[in-house]
């Protein structure tokens, strides 16, 4: 029966299409032709910022960001030791798990910095990562007020993450 499941599903995804009576080769090449320029709109953004994330790693600047901010974090009630996690969680996401366990590890994941880095995981997102994703695919090219307002949010869920962590696991 699992040898059945990929072939089921490819008859799923063309039966829509067998059902309207239109060609099937031609729709799916007409789907490939549109999938790649999606792809050659949000490529550019997703490459600088994955270059971005990289060079940040690569040059010790994170290090030396997150040195400058743990006074900041301890007075606003966070562990110092989620700094990295601050500045890349907006910038991608894969970085920003990379860098939750390599805290959790050092820290262990019951600690309070551990269990912060995880509430901060769940609830943020990857800023920069969807606005060029997502915009890119739209063709948007102006993001306004979207990424202030994101960034906001963001912020907002960091010291949330810190406070509910703390009242709840303290």
């Amino acid at each position: 029966m699992k040898g059945l499941l990929l072939p089921l599903l490819l008859l799923l995804a063309a039966l829509p299409v067998l059902l309207r009576g239109g060609g099937l080769y031609e729709s799916l090449t007409e789907g490939f032709r549109e999938g790649l320029g999606v792809l050659y709109r949000i490529f550019p953004p997703l490459g600088a910022t994955l270059t971005a994330v990289w060079m940040l790693r690569a040059s010790g600047a994170l290090e030396a960001f997150t040195a400058l901010l743990a006074p900041l974090l301890g007075k606003l009630g966070l562990p110092p030791e989620i700094g990295a996690l601050l500045l890349l969680r907006p910038l991608s996401g894969s970085a920003a798990l990379a860098a939750g366990a390599e805290l959790m590890e050092r820290c262990g994941a019951d600690s309070l910095a551990g269990r912060t880095a995880a509430v901060l995981l769940g609830g943020t997102e990857t800023t920069f990562y969807v606005v060029s994703v997502y915009f890119g695919a739209a063709g948007v090219r102006r993001t306004r007020h979207a990424i202030p307002a994101a960034l906001a949010a963001d912020l907002t869920a960091f010291l949330c993450a810190g406070i509910f962590t703390r009242l709840f696991f303290s």
